[in-house]
């Protein structure tokens, strides 16, 4: 599907959509706890519903309604066979979780997710026992984790750390996490830790890692919420600072452990207002201008700050952006070519991403890249451009936000399917 955005300026109220980082998370500790859950949930994605048919596949019931979701845990399985699509958290997550409860899985995906990294993840759930057929999808695990320690680099990717925090709980005997160096995304392994709270599982922070008792099983409550998503939220906080109209996305919890509530601060930094009350975040235009921005901790916010930065005065300079590079696009290279087929001024290194801001864009034609946070960014960048985007592939923003263009032209967009 290729869709032309026309020139346009965006305003108004947008609800946010359900936080795919949370509902990974949720959805997965309930389909192994001591009773159903049921838990409302404001739009789904291609990648929530990886984890759902992934965790059918290893037992759980799911039954969908409008705007909830109730998981049902089942009879474990000896063998399972789970199907990944292109959802890098799905696989990560499940593949310890799997472990930790089957004999043998088989693992399969589609898109770039069979070329992204396992290596580290793999080494780490060997020392546990388990037997791999490949370092890459497809693959076929062999034989139950038994605890014990695992070591896991902390520069790779925290959805590493995530996975056996989730999965080491199931085990007979304690474990123990050691993380090599500085965990990269910390944000992250802090939502995995605030649901395992709510399930009442528990797990003690080290020196080095996590001290995770075994024996447990969550416990749930019943009925659960699933947090609002400020990953994708931060598109249209993003419009409102190149609008010379205020955006607010309602729904967004401002304590929220979810790393990508960073917007606001990275937004003001760049010169626009923001204000926060009773759950809405508003984002207002001002004079922007280009800054230096670290984008190691929040890399997904690289696409929304990326289409601010090209309506900036001056260059910004995104740093120690190296793991974007394996994402479901190389997007240090996607948002590169993403601002100059706009008529944008871009360029990189091996970990940064230079964009040189100078108020407005010609407009143009976007390869979509296969990549969700490209077309939405591509989006974002494009209704603000002197004659508009045609973006290919924009079928995307399925894996994440399928709604995406639906809020989009509620907000005063025009995006049309050519």
């Amino acid at each position: 599907m290729n869709i032309f955005v026309s020139p346009a300026r965006l305003t108004g109220t947008i609800p946010a959509i359900a936080s795919k980082s949370d509902a990974h998370r949720r959805l997965i500790l309930a389909a192994f706890a001591d009773r159903s859950t049921t838990f409302s949930l404001n739009g789904g994605s291609d990648d929530i519903c990886s984890t759902v048919n992934c965790l059918e596949g290893l037992g759980a019931k799911i039954e969908k309604g409008k705007n909830e979701i109730t998981v049902i845990p089942g009879p474990e399985k000896k063998e399972a066979f789970l199907f990944a699509n292109e959802s890098g958290s799905t696989l990560r997550f499940l593949l310890p979780v799997a472990m930790a409860k089957c004999e043998k899985a088989h693992f399969t995906g589609a898109g770039r997710l069979p070329e992204r990294p396992l290596t580290h993840l793999i080494n780490a759930m060997k020392a546990g026992g388990t037997v791999f057929s490949s370092e890459k999808l497809p693959l076929t695990a062999t034989g139950k984790m038994k605890s014990g320690v695992f070591l896991v680099p902390g520069n790779i990717s925290s959805q590493y750390v995530t996975g056996l925090l989730m999965a080491l709980p199931f085990l007979a005997g304690d474990s123990e996490i050691v993380v090599e160096g500085e965990l990269a995304s910390k944000a992250y392994v802090d939502i995995t830790l605030e649901t395992m709270r709510d399930f009442d599982l528990v797990v003690q922070k080290t020196p080095t890692g996590y001290f995770v008792p075994g024996g447990q099983k969550p416990k749930s409550k019943g009925r659960m919420e699933i947090e609002g998503d400020w990953s994708n939220a931060a598109f249209f906080l993003a419009a409102g600072a190149i609008s010379d109209k205020s955006v607010t996305v309602t729904g967004l919890n401002a304590n929220s452990p979810q790393g990508d509530k960073a917007i606001c601060e990275l937004l003001q930094k760049f010169g626009a207002k923001v204000e926060f009350t009773s759950g809405a975040a508003t984002v207002s235009g001002g004079n922007l201008t280009g800054c230096v921005i670290d984008i190691d901790k929040t890399p997904d916010l690289i696409a929304p700050l990326g289409a601010v930065a090209v309506y900036a005065q001056g260059e910004t300079v995104f740093a120690n952006a190296s793991r974007l590079r394996i994402k479901e696009s190389d997007r240090i290279e996607t948002m590169k070519k993403l601002i100059t087929a706009l008529g944008g001024v871009s360029s990189d290194t091996e970990d940064t991403l230079t964009v040189v801001g100078r108020g407005f864009l010609p407009g143009g034609t976007v390869d979509g890249a296969n990549d969700h946070r490209i077309v939405m960014a591509a989006a974002i960048a494009g209704c603000f451009s002197e004659n508009g985007a045609r973006i290919l592939g924009a079928q995307a923003v399925n894996k994440s936000y399928p709604g995406f263009f639906e809020d989009f032209n509620s907000a005063g967009g025009k995006a049309n399917v050519v």
